[in-house]
């Protein structure tokens, strides 16, 4: 199937009053199975709303990525509240999860914590599973261990802006550099941040008017987003502590799983990514699209490594079509 093109449009059909990452549900603190206590949070369906979903449809389950929170799906959350049962948690060292220790911050770790997440708050009901950027990776590693999951509780997969291997963190800065040099220069710089953290903190956290342009360019496209999406993208990052950063970069590098994502042609899969991503760059979800039978690709013209806020009409139209074929499939 060839990848589907879409063009950000400017009417975002969303209520933008509605400050960013304000947006809260149910609380739920469960417990992973290293002790660390996980933050999470559940919308439920609104029983009367006009536009509510069948009693039977697929709970959805959101993974944000790496240095953000749940709060980063704020246009998901407030496009499908009250219509679906939703869940939404900070992965462990982010938000308002408690912080791992070093040897559990691990992709493999952040499987096992999204299978504490279902069995706790969707233990009996077929699942759809959201991931961005590193939440992707996060269903990748719960895949390995559990691809049993998938085509029986798992209905459903949105994976945006992610990959399953293959990424070379130091290319990010420089397409130049040979991948032996790059590796070292990558460890050394999280060395020398691990014994400059405070220092780094002060620097990072004081030197707003240089962040503001490095997320921008990072984070988004070519399309122009609002002063105020950069702004948001930045105060998740910056709340993020750069011992944390320290810890999973390596671990994005390491990464090598695509013989794992095979499970996912199991269940309706939409792959989402901006051709202009600079972080799990298009060809990452052109390889996945491969190996995935049956899956959708779904490339976004011109669009950053944050499509749920720059194209977020596009995507919640693509997760809509989702949510309807992984009902059909949970109903099979």
């Amino acid at each position: 199937m060839l990848g589907r093109r879409l063009r950000a449009g400017r009417d975002s059909g969303q209520d933008e009053t509605v400050p960013l990452g304000s947006l809260r549900g149910e609380v739920h603190k469960l417990t992973a199975d290293d002790g660390l206590v996980l933050h999470a949070e559940v919308d439920e369906v609104v029983p009367d709303a006009s536009s509510a979903e069948r009693g039977d449809a697929a709970t959805v389950v959101f993974v944000h990525g790496f240095a953000l929170t749940m709060d980063c799906w704020h246009f998901q959350r407030q496009a499908f509240r009250g219509k679906r049962r939703m869940v939404f948690f900070d992965q462990r060292s982010h938000g308002r999860s408690e912080r791992s220790e070093r040897e559990h911050a691990t992709i493999d770790q952040l499987g096992r914590d999204l299978r504490t997440v279902l069995d706790a708050l969707a233990p009996a009901e077929p699942v759809v599973l959201v991931g961005h950027s590193m939440g992707g990776m996060s269903i990748v590693a719960l895949a390995e261990h559990h691809p049993e999951l998938f085509g029986d509780r798992v209905v459903g997969l949105g994976l945006v802006s992610t990959t399953a291997g293959g990424q070379r963190t130091h290319k990010i800065l420089s397409r130049h550099v040979p991948d032996a040099l790059g590796r070292r220069v990558v460890e050394r710089g999280l060395l020398v941040a691990a014994q400059r953290d405070r220092l780094l903190e002060l620097v990072r956290r004081g030197g707003a008017p240089v962040a503001f342009p490095v997320i921008k360019e990072f984070a988004f496209g070519d399309t122009g987003v609002p002063a105020a999406y950069v702004r948001f993208v930045d105060s998740m990052i910056a709340a993020t502590p750069l011992q944390v950063l320290v810890e999973f970069i390596p671990q994005f590098d390491a990464l090598d799983k695509f013989h794992v994502v095979r499970a996912f042609s199991a269940v309706p899969t939409v792959i989402i990514c901006g051709t202009k991503d600079k972080l799990t760059s298009i060809g990452h979800a052109r390889k996945l699209h491969a190996h995935v039978d049956g899956s959708r690709l779904v490339e976004l013209e011109g669009g950053g490594h944050v499509p749920i806020m720059e194209f977020k009409e596009q995507v919640n139209d693509e997760l809509e079509r989702l949510f309807a074929d992984a009902d059909e499939q949970a109903r099979r």
